[in-house]
C-alpha cells in the first residue's frame, strides 16, 4: 500500500473544500437549514406525529440524507472528472500507484466532505428540533456507508461524463428526485397500497428508512434489508470501479 500516494490524492482533493468553503459547507446547511425552517418549524407544528415522533424531528434523517446523497455524488464526480478534463489524469496513471490506491484518496476524501457535512447538519437541527438518537452507532455506521457508496457512484458518474453538463444530470435529475420520494417527508406506510408497492422500488426508500431507524428505533420496511442494499449497493459500486481501472475504461478520454 502506497500511503503517501493516498494521502496526498486524499489531502489535495480535501484542500479544494477549504478552499471553496461557502460552496462546498455552508451553502449546503444553509439550504438544509431552510428545510428545517419551513418543513419543520412552520408546517411541521401543525402536522400530526408520525410514529409518535414530532413531525419536525422525524425529516431530520431525510433532510440529512438529502445533501449528502447529492454532495458525495457531485463531490466525487467532479473530483476525478477535473484530472481527465485537464489532462491530469496522466500523472496518475503513470505513477506507481494502484487503482486502489487511487479509489481510496479521491473516494474517501468525497466521502469524508460528506460525512462532515451530514455531522454539521445534524447538529444544525438541534438548534430548530429537539431530538435523541436511538442507535447512535448505527446513525453514524449508515452515514458513513452511505456517503462511501454514493461517493463510488459518483466516481463512476465523473469517469462517465464528456462534459460538464453530465456531471449535474444525474444528481439533479435522478438522485434529488428519488430522494424526494424516498419517505424524506413521509412514511411510506402512509400512502396507499398500491404507491406504497411502487415506493418500494425506489432504493433511496430503504436508505431514509435505515437511516430513520437507526434515529429513533421506527422502520417501514426494515433495518436488515436498509442495511443489506446499503452493503450491495457498495459492492457493486466498488466492482464497477475497480472494472474501469482495469480496463482504462474513459480514462483517458
Amino acid at each position: 500500500m502506497n500511503f503517501s500516494a493516498v494521502r496526498s490524492i486524499y489531502l489535495f482533493e480535501l484542500a479544494r473544500t477549504w478552499r471553496t468553503l461557502f460552496q462546498s459547507i455552508a451553502s449546503p446547511v444553509l439550504s438544509t437549514a431552510l428545510y428545517f425552517v419551513v418543513f419543520g418549524s412552520a408546517i411541521g407544528s401543525r402536522m400530526p406525529p408520525i410514529h409518535d415522533v414530532p413531525y419536525a424531528a422525524f425529516i431530520v434523517p431525510g433532510l440529512i440524507l438529502l445533501t449528502v446523497l447529492t454532495e458525495s455524488v457531485s463531490n466525487a464526480s467532479f473530483g476525478i472528472y477535473l484530472p481527465r478534463f485537464t489532462g491530469t489524469i496522466y500523472e496518475i496513471l503513470s505513477a506507481p500507484v494502484s487503482a486502489f490506491e487511487v479509489i481510496l484518496g479521491f473516494v474517501g476524501a468525497a466521502a469524508t466532505k460528506s460525512v462532515l457535512l451530514g455531522l454539521i447538519i445534524f447538529f444544525t437541527a438541534r438548534i430548530f428540533v429537539s431530538f435523541e438518537l436511538v442507535h447512535p452507532f448505527w446513525s453514524f455506521a449508515f452515514l458513513v456507508l452511505i456517503s462511501i457508496t454514493f461517493a463510488l457512484f459518483g466516481f463512476i458518474l465523473g469517469l462517465w461524463a464528456d462534459g460538464f453538463e453530465k456531471l449535474q444530470v444525474i444528481p439533479l435529475m435522478v438522485i434529488s428526485p428519488l430522494t424526494f420520494l424516498g419517505g424524506t417527508f413521509y412514511s411510506i406506510d402512509m400512502l396507499p397500497p398500491f404507491w406504497r408497492n411502487v415506493a418500494l422500488f425506489n432504493p433511496i426508500v430503504y436508505l431514509v428508512d435505515g437511516f430513520r431507524w437507526a434515529f429513533y428505533g421506527i422502520a417501514a420496511v426494515g433495518p436488515a434489508i436498509s442495511i443489506g442494499l446499503t452493503l450491495t449497493m457498495l459492492a457493486v459500486c466498488i466492482g464497477i470501479v475497480i472494472w474501469v481501472f482495469r480496463t482504462g475504461y474513459r480514462l483517458r478520454t
